[in-house]
């Protein structure tokens, strides 16, 4: 008994999707094509942000890496879910597990502040443009960036050392498309009180904390919107915040949703179609929602295409070093 018990902690097989094998191909295909829009959309952004000096401003900064997060997002889960569709034991080992959890946990985290950082940008160059390169200095941007990404780790270290806690004997069967924390608690033999606990609180604060700052951020920017007495530019600033808090709104509530909601260890039907939104979707959608409508990044994408290949290189020899 010990034994199996013991090959059960080590082992798990991930059967999301399973319930409609004859879809696996067209699954497959969407998914793929899926991950390959989102690591191209996001890599592509970072790498332009890095090219072009005239990005090097405090909220393309932020969007560099909430791009560089949404691709760590995307490698964690997708390849590992698109291998199973065509997998016969869909096998994942518990390190495996808790590795595939810890960057999505680390991502999740550091768009939260990430978010939070460029939801306060805005606010400062719409509210206070005069005060824009006091109050947002390049040392602010870099020390909430560090921040961001400290906070993530630390959050995703204390959410894998409770995991590593637990033993899994009623079954090494999860019911999801990669490791979440919520389908392992289900199947821990050991009572998840405290990880459910920690997960509350430590992700409660998270959430509320950022989502404050946005909501503030995004009302008093509302609020000198619509004192302008340009309809023009009134409306140009309400299509850019619009779409940007549409963004926001669809990852805080899926993030909400899964990890705060009541009985939401008990509520394994709604895990998958939640689960998609802020692991697949946004990742996705966030290149496009903050890029398509940016003249600067369009401009800056027309420069780059314009160039020679051999000016290209000698320009990224030049900022690494």
């Amino acid at each position: 008994m010990t034994e199996d018990n013991h090959s059960l902690t080590t082992e798990f097989i991930l059967i999301g999707f399973t319930d409609h094998p004859h879809m696996k191909t067209l699954l497959f295909v969407v998914f793929f094509a899926i991950y390959l829009i989102t690591m191209m959309g996001n890599l592509g952004l970072v790498v332009l942000i890095f090219m072009e000096r005239r990005l090097h401003t405090p909220m393309y900064i932020f969007l560099g890496n909430l791009a560089l997060m949404d691709s760590c997002c995307s490698c964690s889960i997708t390849p590992k879910m698109l291998q199973n569709f065509f997998s016969k034991d869909r096998m994942i080992s518990l390190y495996e597990c808790m590795a595939q959890f810890y960057f999505l946990c680390l991502a999740e985290t550091a768009d939260c502040f990430l978010l939070a950082a460029m939801a306060y940008d805005r606010y400062v160059a719409i509210c206070h443009p005069l005060q824009y390169h006091t109050m947002m200095s390049k040392q602010l941007c870099m020390q909430m960036t560090i921040v961001a990404y400290i906070v993530g780790n630390l959050h995703s270290i204390i959410q894998v050392t409770l995991l590593l806690r637990l033993s899994f004997c009623r079954s090494h069967q999860i019911n999801h498309f990669f490791c979440d924390v919520l389908p392992l608690y289900r199947l821990s033999c050991v009572d998840p009180y405290i990880n459910e606990l920690m997960i509350f609180i430590f992700s409660g604060s998270v959430q509320i904390f950022t989502i404050t700052i946005v909501i503030i951020s995004y009302l008093s920017i509302l609020y000198t919107i619509f004192k302008m007495k340009s309809k023009e530019g009134r409306g140009k600033a309400l299509s850019t915040c619009a779409s940007h808090f549409l963004s926001i709104s669809i990852f805080y509530g899926s993030l909400l949703s899964m990890y705060i909601r009541p009985s939401s260890v008990q509520e394994a039907d709604k895990d998958i179609p939640i689960a998609i939104f802020y692991t697949l979707v946004i990742p996705l959608l966030n290149p496009f929602i903050y890029s398509l409508r940016n003249k600067e990044i369009i401009n800056a994408m027309k420069r780059i295409m314009k160039r020679k290949p051999h000016n290209i290189l000698k320009q990224i020899s030049s900022v690494t070093n």
